[in-house]
């Protein structure tokens, strides 16, 4: 069982490097909004996520990731291997079961990062049900840390109409189009995610040191 330290408020890293604090805290990971910028001016994050790797080497190919879209009661996937991008699955699941199943999934698709879809409103601020996205996406990201994989949110404002908009363009009938939703949903999450080249990124960090330790080595060499 993993111990949270009980900190007062989570933290975002500033452009200027500075740790600022974040209302909505849960108690076992911090957040990474910004970059860090290097001497010859370009932007370095601590962990930088897939997208960001590819953008500054065309050439590097290594990392898949898996788009989340979670819901009350279904969670669609998506999945990225290299630059091909497609709709996974759908699960059923919900609490621990779901948890372990994004992890078992990982594990087989070798995956190392989670991109979760973060609900924003029109006007650009949270909902009720992104509290509970952080909740789920803090306790993926201890567990996931302990493999060396990273956890990331990602503003899925809007990506549920495009999916529908991408499947009905498809021509997928109409049973089709509402058992793929949310596969579909995560497959928009993911494109918009390198289409920022992961700049539109936070990253879901757990406070234990060791497990940012992990973090720091990557998954064992012989993973992908």
């Amino acid at each position: 069982m993993v111990q949270a330290v009980q900190l007062p408020a989570i933290f975002t890293l500033s452009p200027t490097n500075l740790w600022n604090r974040h209302p909505n805290s849960p108690s076992s990971s911090l957040r990474l909004r910004s970059s860090k910028i290097r001497a010859d001016g370009e932007e370095e994050h601590p962990f930088p996520p897939n997208a960001m790797r590819r953008k500054l080497d065309s050439s590097w190919m290594g990392g898949f990731s898996l788009g989340v879209d979670l819901g009350l009661s279904r969670t669609g996937l998506a999945l990225s291997k290299g630059f091909s991008v497609r709709p996974l699955k759908v699960l059923e699941l919900r609490g621990q079961k779901l948890e372990m199943s994004l992890l078992e999934i990982a594990q087989k698709q070798e995956v190392d990062e989670f991109i979760i879809g973060l609900p924003i409103s029109s006007d650009g601020k949270e909902t009720p049900q992104s509290n509970k996205v952080r909740s789920v996406a803090g306790r993926i990201a201890i567990r996931a840390a302990e493999r060396g994989w990273r956890v990331y949110l990602q503003d899925e404002h809007g990506t549920s109409t495009d999916a529908m908009t991408r499947m009905i363009d498809m021509g997928l009938s109409k049973s089709a189009r509402k058992e793929s939703l949310d596969a579909y949903a995560a497959l928009m999450v993911l494109e918009r995610y390198f289409s920022e080249s992961g700049q539109g990124t936070e990253m879901v960090l757990p406070k234990q040191l060791d497990l940012q330790e992990m973090l720091r080595k990557g998954p064992p060499s012989d993973f992908f």
